[in-house]
């Protein structure tokens, strides 16, 4: 992996720290937007795009190939996803929840694509920008269906909850419903990309040290551990990957849900 070391002295190693993320202008003068994670999220939307076009656009009785696998992830959002929180709404939400679901899954793999190497979702800005657009749908939803009184009703109905209990119970459910829920949406995912990105680049960093730059009889072992750590821990941030690409479209699911049946 690519890293940035700083260090103090000839002899003193310094693990990465935050510069990782402090990227400056692609070109030097350019505009001060088009940094690395930019060009990272378009090269996404053009991959997913590409593989939807590449399983879709000419869908054959008997899948193969692109369709193929294509098919397989559809009908894992479709079953694991969708379907569990949205039940006969599930097909008209798929389109969404699909989309969520790839581009964020594809955001992440880009953290172990050589010379890529950063899950773009360890920025915090591009899942917020997600998170918020599930939030307004799902407050879209419940107002146009049950209307305000009736939206917030339904968030702090309880059945069997004594009536003097509602002074306590319903300020903390509405704070959870309307606000808390965002946060939660888009910074586990971004905190799980933030530290699994910082860590790699740790043992890398640790490896390329120990291996290349100050190879010494007690580092040279140091280092071997470094790029095995480095190995180990590649394969278990590529499910981690997986998982939050998935818990992530699941929350969209049940938030999409909630506004549509308007409780929490």
């Amino acid at each position: 992996m690519r890293t940035t070391i700083l260090i103090t002295s000839p002899d003193q190693f310094r693990a990465p720290g935050l510069e990782l993320f402090d990227l400056p202008p692609i070109f030097p003068g350019g505009p001060e937007w088009l940094t690395k994670p930019v060009l990272i999220a378009l090269l996404s939307s053009a991959v997913v795009i590409a593989l939807c076009w590449a399983a879709f656009a000419r869908p054959r009785l008997v899948p193969r190939g692109w369709q193929n696998l294509g098919e397989y992830a559809y009908v894992f959002v479709r079953e694991q996803v969708a379907k569990p929180n949205l039940g006969k709404d599930t097909d008209r939400w798929m389109g969404l929840l699909f989309t969520i679901f790839l581009t964020v899954l594809v955001w992440n793999l880009m953290g172990v694509v050589p010379v890529i190497q950063f899950p773009l979702a360890a920025h915090i800005a591009f899942p917020l920008v997600i998170a918020v657009s599930v939030y307004v749908i799902k407050l879209y939803l419940g107002v146009r269906h049950h209307g305000v009184l009736g939206y917030l009703k339904g968030i702090v109905h309880l059945p069997g909850l004594p009536g003097w209990a509602y002074g306590l119970y319903a300020p903390l459910i509405l704070a959870e419903v309307l606000i808390s829920s965002l946060f939660t949406h888009f910074v586990r995912l971004f905190a799980n990309m933030f530290a699994g990105h910082m860590l790699l680049a740790f043992f890398s960093s640790v490896g390329f040290w120990f291996l290349f730059e100050r190879l010494t009889p007690l580092g040279a072992g140091i280092g071997v551990i470094g790029v095995l750590m480095t190995i180990v821990m590649t394969a278990f941030e590529m499910f981690i990957q997986f998982l939050q690409a998935y818990l992530f479209a699941m929350l969209a699911a049940m938030y999409v849900s909630s506004g549509l049946r308007g409780g929490h």
